[in-house]
């Protein structure tokens, strides 16, 4: 076992002790942010220096080093970076609880990238486990009646989500004999199996599995925690939960069901095509539902259920493109890259203009164009991505993953996601109009921290450069993607 593929992961273990350590002895609490960070770019680096070389499994095969893992380790790590960055006006109010909020960050992403990395249904579960614990903690930090409810909800749900997707494990275990990945493709296989009747248990414990990473990835009818959690957790952690939570979901999915499910091929097409229909209900559901709402987190929360719809078309089309092609794995891990950078950026001008206006309805976003121009262009730019139009990273996102969609033949999917897109145009561009031609309710100035606006200037960079130049993102997307190659 070579200990030195795993210092990301030990990294960050090491600076979530640290910072809970540090917290007993320092006075000035805003040192705790900068160690977090400073182990977060320690553990990236760490990361960056595995790129490239030969894909190795660590631990007995249960956890794998290769491009797809380390992508989402690089992908974790700097949303958790920005996240940071954009609470610590936020985190300056928990006079005696910002160790324990920041080692959370950092103890959640050690549970995503486990996630991203894990190879055996065992470790997953763990892995699992420590990231939604972690999450669970923290949006119900605020400890007020609407964030303990959020708490409170995201728990239990989690819990009985659990407990479906220990019993879908443990069907294909039954099935199978195996917990390891490659090994349980290796049986399927040699299975004399022709259609979905043949053996009902497998097909049965696939479904619990589609159920137990559905509510991960916010995907209906598994979204119900959506709307309460995302407007009772502190703002920081909605942007966190949005992207990172999402992320982690698609990228243990990805690996399940390339690696162990990925033939016999009427095995992938039936779950290709049951990705597919949740893929045009959740969109749908998700933007038709976002249209009345007031509540500018609420109406994000069911944005990202319709995002998770858009995502979802990249994995029906890993199920049904043969399987040499990579370019609907690819073009999920673009999605998700593109969506990480938009959301993140729309939640952190939200953050900002909320701590202001102590409020977080859209009708008090009103005339923001004039109290704070900065704010307001970023939060545009990042809506403008989110519908999909140019020159934004949203555009390319959905270029690349429709396309993709149509390259499998799922022309009726790709034509409900455009319909889709131009309906949440409304809801995204209220806004726009309301911070733009509305009048102001104040004219005080909204100011922020110099972290906060440094994190924000990061994603409005990133939201264009992926818009404008994507082609070094898609070739490191790629190269991830080929790890996931079905196994012959």
């Amino acid at each position: 076992m070579n200990l030195q593929l795993f210092i990301p992961e030990l990294t960050l273990a090491i600076f979530a002790i640290a910072v809970i350590l540090l917290d007993l002895f320092v006075q000035r609490k805003g040192v705790l942010a900068g160690v977090s960070v400073a182990g977060l770019v320690i553990s990236a680096g760490f990361t960056l220096t595995m790129w490239g070389s030969e894909p190795q499994t660590i631990f007995n095969n249960m956890l794998a080093v290769d491009s797809f893992a380390l992508f989402f380790k690089l992908l974790f790590t700097g949303i958790a970076i920005l996240v940071i960055l954009a609470s610590v006006d936020y985190a300056s109010k928990l006079t005696n609880l910002q160790g324990e909020y920041y080692a959370l960050v950092l103890l959640s992403v050690l549970g995503m990238m486990l996630m991203a990395a894990a190879t055996e249904l065992i470790s997953i579960y763990v892995a699992l486990g420590l990231t939604s614990l972690s999450l669970c903690a923290l949006v119900g930090f605020l400890k007020d009646s609407k964030s303990s409810e959020a708490a409170l909800k995201y728990f239990l749900l989690s819990a009985m989500v659990s407990a479906v997707l220990l019993f879908g494990m443990a069907l294909v275990f039954g099935v199978t004999g195996e917990t390891q990945l490659s090994k349980i493709a290796q049986v399927i296989q040699a299975m004399p199996l022709t259609n979905i009747t043949d053996n009902p248990a497998l097909v049965l414990g696939v479904v619990l599995l589609i159920v137990g990473f559905g509510f991960k990835i916010a995907a209906v009818p598994f979204h119900m925690w959506v709307p309460d959690v995302y407007e009772g957790a502190p703002t920081p952690i909605t942007a966190y939960l949005s992207v990172g939570s999402k992320a982690a979901g698609f990228a243990v999915i990805l690996r399940i069901f390339s690696s162990a499910f990925g033939l016999p091929e009427w095995l992938s097409l039936n779950w290709g095509m049951l990705f597919a229909v949740l893929a045009a209900i959740s969109m749908t559901l998700g933007n038709v539902v976002a249209l009345p709402q007031t509540n500018i987190k609420r109406m994000l929360g069911y944005s990202s259920i319709a995002q998770a719809g858009y995502l979802m078309v990249g994995l029906a089309t890993v199920g049904i493109l043969p399987t040499a092609d990579v370019l609907g794995q690819s073009a999920i891990l673009f999605f998700l890259a593109s969506y990480t950078v938009t959301n993140l950026g729309a939640f952190i001008a939200i953050i900002a203009i909320s701590n202001k206006t102590n409020s977080d309805l859209i009708q008090d976003f009103s005339g923001m164009i004039r109290r704070a121009p900065g704010l307001a262009l970023a939060l545009t730019l990042c809506l403008v991505s989110l519908i999909g139009m140019p020159p934004a990273a949203g555009f390319m996102a959905k270029f690349y993953i429709f396309s993709a969609g149509v390259h499998s033949g799922l022309l009726w999917l790709v034509i409900i996601a455009v319909l889709n897109s131009v309906i949440s145009a409304y809801y995204y561009l209220r806004v726009v109009k309301v911070m733009w031609f509305g009048e102001p309710t104040s004219t005080e100035k909204v100011f922020s921290s110099g972290a906060l606006r440094f994190s924000l200037f990061i994603t409005s960079i990133g939201v264009l450069l992926l818009g404008i130049l994507p082609g070094l993102v898609m070739k490191l997307t790629e190269a991830a993607s080929k790890m996931l190659a079905f196994l012959p």
